[in-house]
């Protein structure tokens, strides 16, 4: 079982400008550099449903961060004994992120976050459909500005986020079903027939 941490910096990531481009078909990315196409746009983007945005209290939470964290849910992956793992919760937990974490933990988590990042690197995060691979305080505050969330926390003070979870989830297997009783028990055969009695005649035979 083998996962690595990572902690990205970049020289000039402070000054990067992250943009939130829409495409014509409505599909959102980010990028660090402007649209080519004229027929995208840098801009606001459309509130999807929500769907995947950590916690019960999605209601309660202020219009801002629920707009944000229902049109770009938060998703953040995480190991054991990963320092930068732990910097990247708590700069999400300061900065007030609804965000639901995925711990990677066994072969079959690992496989799947393969899968997902295409390496065994932590921490992951997903900001909608943006993906960030590796810790980097400026870099993942600059794709949280561009998706719309708040600078600083507004979640309420009952704000319950919800606990980490297997990336896999594990589904006990069932109990073999014990045998089902014979409906009836068997019946006896019955006995075989009497061989059919000789008349007496007194002992003498012919």
């Amino acid at each position: 079982m083998v996962f690595m941490a990572a902690a990205a910096w970049s020289p000039d990531a402070s000054s990067q400008q992250i943009y939130r481009i829409v495409t014509p078909d409505g599909r959102v990315t980010f990028s660090d550099r402007p649209p080519a196409d004229a027929a995208a746009k840098a801009g606001s983007a459309p509130v999807t449903p929500p769907g995947g945005t950590a916690g019960s209290d999605m209601a309660s939470l202020p219009f801002e961060l629920r707009q944000a964290a229902a049109a770009y849910p938060v998703t953040l992956y995480t190991g054991p004994e990963c320092p930068p793992c732990q910097s990247a919760r708590a700069m999400l937990t300061t900065r007030g992120i609804p965000f639901t974490e995925k711990t990677v933990t066994s072969n079959e988590d690992i496989e799947a976050l393969r899968r997902l990042a295409g390496s065994p690197t932590l921490p992951v995060a997903t900001i909608g459909g943006q993906q960030l691979r590796g810790y980097s305080e400026q870099e993942w505050a600059q794709y949280l500005d561009a998706a719309g969330y708040p600078q600083t926390s507004q979640l309420p003070s009952g704000f319950r986020r919800t606990p980490a979870a297997p990336m896999v989830a594990v589904t006990p297997a069932k109990p073999a079903s014990a045998p089902q009783p014979a409906t009836a028990s068997a019946q006896p055969a019955p006995p075989p027939p009497l061989p059919p009695t000789t008349p007496y005649n007194g002992g003498i035979r012919f």
